[in-house]
């Protein structure tokens, strides 16, 4: 089901670029009123404003619903089942032994009246 809608939402995506490239900006009528665009319509001189119009209104709207969908189904598959959502998932054996094997040294705490702390040495 989520491979269907990724493969319709990348369709629309790619007709709604290739129906903005094919429509003629708002300046184009100024020029159409004195003969120089008509000639150049695919779907006559009045019927493919409309007509590409209205087929780039559905299409946003089929890739609009499938990004929601997408969104849906990502949202799922985010929070795990028996997990509560705002807390980590922690593997304690996972930082028990990074922990060991951390090169960093541990430093302790300062002496009395010192404000440095002390690195023990590592030899």
């Amino acid at each position: 089901m989520e491979t269907l809608v990724v493969i319709v939402h990348v369709i629309a995506a790619i007709a709604i670029i290739a129906l903005v490239l094919l429509q003629q900006g708002k300046g184009a009528d100024a020029g159409a009123a004195f003969g120089s665009g008509a000639s150049q319509t695919v779907f006559g001189a009045s019927g493919s404003g409309n007509f590409l119009t209205r087929t780039t209104t559905i299409v946003a709207v089929v890739f609009f619903v499938t990004s929601l969908v997408l969104a849906i189904f990502a949202r799922q598959y985010s929070v795990g089942a028996g997990f509560d959502s705002d807390a980590p998932v922690v593997n304690p054996a996972l930082l028990q032994e990074m922990q060991q094997q951390s090169d960093i040294p541990q430093v302790s705490a300062p002496a009395s009246g010192s404000d440095i702390p002390v690195v023990p040495d590592s030899q």
